[in-house]
């Protein structure tokens, strides 16, 4: 009988379906954790960015800017430093991402001369008239949310690539989502789409990614971002090129009193 008993839990150690299983919510953590670590060490890079604004009549605006990014083991550390039109030129957003707690920025515009702490209370607002609010320019720390895992499925957009769909929930009161929802490509830990719910659970926005390129070996990273409004028709494009990486940029280039002078 002793003997049959510890049959049955060495079995248990070694065979999936007689072990204890992972909850949904256990498993949504472990993947967001997973995806994290897939996309750590690259320390910093300097990316041109374009967006192209469209209303819901699909009328185009286009605005040309530069993105700084720096890792840190409290978040990363981020600078989106506008050079056209003419109307925005000049004006810079500064993100520093914390693992925990709220992040801070800071925005200059160059026609008040002067920079602006980014409240709390303000984050969910539209950041330069996109449809990216400040909030999603922040980095997506793993301790920020608490996660479900919801089901496999194929990829949206690429029907021969399984998924994870995972659902997370910010932990910030003052977050502009309910919840969301990620579909994460299962061997590379690309994401392929988040669904956006406000604060009221009404389904808000999506964004999608495209044109994926691989860099330094490791980093899966879009060329081409599409955040859509679903309830105003609005859609922004992020599109990225001339990726560079360990450019030598450091904290001291990530303060907020050196916006006026950023080039």
């Amino acid at each position: 009988m002793i003997r049959s008993i510890a049959i049955i839990l060495a079995a248990a150690l070694v065979m999936p379906g007689l072990a204890t299983a992972e909850t949904p919510e256990e498993k949504g953590l472990r993947i967001a954790n997973e995806a994290d670590a897939s996309d750590t060490g690259f320390g910093d890079s300097v990316a041109v960015g374009t967006m192209v604004l469209r209303n819901k009549q699909g009328k185009e605006s286009i605005r040309e800017f530069e993105a700084r990014t720096l890792e840190s083991d409290d978040g990363d550390k981020i600078v989106n430093l506008f050079h056209k039109p003419r109307d925005v030129k000049g004006t810079a957003l500064l993100t520093h991402s914390h693992a925990d707690g709220n992040d801070d920025q800071w925005l200059f515009l160059p026609a008040l001369k002067r920079v602006k702490r980014i409240s709390s209370s303000n984050k969910s607002g539209s950041f330069v008239g996109s449809e990216f609010s400040y909030e999603d320019l922040s980095s997506p720390e793993v301790a920020k949310y608490t996660y479900k895992w919801l089901r496999d499925e194929k990829c949206p957009g690429a029907e021969d690539l399984e998924c994870f769909v995972i659902e997370r929930f910010p932990t910030d009161k003052s977050s502009g989502y309910k919840r969301q929802v990620s579909w994460i490509e299962q061997k590379t830990y690309r994401g392929y789409k988040i669904d956006y719910f406000d604060r009221k659970n009404a389904f808000l926005k999506t964004l999608t990614y495209h044109d994926y390129k691989v860099y330094l070996d490791k980093h899966w990273w879009p060329g081409k971002m599409v955040m859509s409004n679903h309830q105003t028709g609005k859609s922004t494009d992020m599109v990225w090129g001339e990726y560079k990486f360990k450019t030598g940029l450091r904290g001291s280039d990530f303060v907020s009193g050196r916006l006026k002078n950023l080039r």
